[in-house]
């Protein structure tokens, strides 16, 4: 299998021509694109800076966002169609303490590949946002590094997040299966499919387990 690597900062201008640019001469053509970069950041909103939160919004939603629609404008150029793909999360659906600013980036992540896979259709052009569980790769190495002192105890999200835990292949597969079809959301665990549906429908659900692990892992707790 061919490959072509490029090194970059997917939220620098021309990032996404670049790469397909790349792609286009390199291998003549392309017909499926997976918009997979991003990074995590587990701080509470106070405390996340304005430069902080737009960066964010740059690598995980804005370079996402313009990736697929220049891909979206050559495939329909072409006249042929495609598969696009955006790496959102599950916390898409939900959020936590000190997961604000993730979640609203791949929740916006989410919305815009919706909103695509509608007005793509007509022209053979399928969308679809991918929501993985917690993944066995370096994210969450570099997430512990923006990691407060305090916030471990008081926010509990590494014990939460480990629940469902999944190694990449995993992924890799329900993206594969999916490339071609019309689903427009991939899950790689239905267990947390359905219980960010019963959040979204019972958002006291979501209160409750939160108010329940801060209690678990306070400080002089018992279990």
């Amino acid at each position: 299998m061919r490959t072509e690597i490029l090194t970059m900062d997917v939220a620098e201008v021309g990032a996404s021509a670049a790469i397909l640019d790349a792609a286009e001469r390199a291998f003549r053509r392309f017909d499926v694109v997976y918009a997979n970069a991003g990074y995590g950041m587990e701080r509470s909103v106070h405390d996340t800076s304005s430069d902080e939160l737009r960066a964010m919004f740059e690598t995980n939603f804005f370079a996402s966002a313009e990736l697929c629609s220049d891909a979206a404008r050559r495939l329909i150029a072409a006249g042929r169609g495609g598969h696009l793909l955006m790496c959102s999360s599950c916390v898409s659906k939900f959020t936590m303490p000190a997961f604000g600013a993730y979640s609203a980036s791949k929740a916006a992540q989410a919305h815009m590949a919706r909103a695509m896979a509608f007005e793509l259709r007509p022209h053979g052009i399928m969308v679809s946002s991918v929501h993985p569980v917690t993944t066995r790769t370096e994210f969450f190495d570099v997430v512990r590094e923006s990691l407060a002192p305090n916030a471990r105890q008081q926010y509990a999200i590494h014990e939460m997040s480990k629940f469902f835990v999944q190694r990449p292949e995993k992924v890799a597969r329900a993206i594969a299966r999916s490339i071609g079809t019309r689903r427009t959301e991939i899950w790689t665990s239905v267990p947390t499919r359905i219980s960010a549906g019963l959040i979204t429908a019972f958002p006291w659900l979501l209160d409750a387990a939160v108010a329940f692990s801060r209690r678990k892992h306070a400080p002089g707790s018992v279990g």
